[in-house]
């Protein structure tokens, strides 16, 4: 089968960055892509096992405080700033550019996730669906450079059990998550492009995926601008902007950027 076709198996449905769910704190400015909070839209509830991804700014000593999660796989990826993260199981950590905290609730945990350093921190919060309840909570932390990201998609979080993931709380290879969702990273310089092939679905014949592209260029709740995006035949996304997706085994996904600045982008491949 050629390329073309193997693109064309490929459906999206685009989520623009203005009509995400946004509200402006003061102290957070946040965007929903699923429903969360005061936000609230019955066509936005879940993709998948996918439950949450919120791109959130924090501005200097604030933060969430302690508050109880459980049966969530939550996992921070961390854009700029610093992050402090403290938990019940005694973990105290400050994230950084690069760094990936995955947190599997399982029975239930409380941690806070506040703001450290000088500068705000931006970073995605992201929360999925476990396959199975009752399980003991367990954190991990990974970090990828960009250069290791630079201009390929690397596998950031992916199903325990996959090839390369190890129950180390810190190592090398993807962070642990106790849903079947693989999240790969990239940061795409001017002119390159990248292609992922989606995986085998456990059931059915149908894979399911989503872009997302980071606003890394600055707070915008307007239309989405900085980096412009092509991905596969006729879809465009700018920063900010997202896609639901959804094909066959093997159908191709190529994200190529045909703007003039570096584009960090996220997708997740998933039941």
């Amino acid at each position: 089968m050629s390329a073309a076709n193997l693109q064309s198996e490929v459906q999206f449905v685009p989520r623009r960055s203005e009509d995400r769910g946004h509200a402006d704190h003061g102290w957070l400015k946040t965007f929903h892509t699923f429903s969360f909070a005061m936000y609230q839209d019955p066509r936005f509830q879940k993709w998948g096992t996918l439950r949450v991804i919120n791109e959130d700014r924090v501005a200097p000593g604030e933060g969430f405080g302690t508050h109880p999660h459980r049966e969530f796989e939550i996992f921070s990826y961390i854009v700029n700033g610093e992050l402090e993260h403290r938990d019940s199981m005694g973990n105290r950590e400050v994230l950084k550019r690069g760094d990936i905290q995955l947190t599997s609730a399982g029975t239930g945990i409380r941690h806070s996730e506040m703001q450290h350093g000088s500068n705000p921190v931006h970073f995605l919060q992201i929360w999925s669906l476990p396959q199975r309840s009752g399980l003991p909570p367990k954190y991990y932390n990974r970090h990828f450079t960009d250069e290791e990201k630079r201009d390929v998609l690397v596998p950031v979080v992916a199903p325990v059990g996959s090839k390369g993931v190890t129950d180390a709380r810190e190592g090398s290879g993807p962070a642990p998550v106790q849903s079947p969702v693989w999240l790969f990273s990239t940061i795409l310089s001017p002119g390159k492009s990248v292609t992922h092939r989606l995986l085998r679905p456990s059931r059915g014949t149908q894979r399911k995926a989503y872009l997302h592209v980071i606003q890394t260029s600055g707070y915008n709740k307007g239309k989405a601008s900085g980096g412009l995006l092509k991905v596969n035949k006729d879809l465009f996304l700018s920063e900010g902007d997202g896609s639901f997706a959804q094909g066959a085994e093997g159908a191709e996904i190529t994200i190529e950027n045909i703007g003039d600045q570096d584009a960090e982008v996220l997708l997740f491949d998933l039941e």
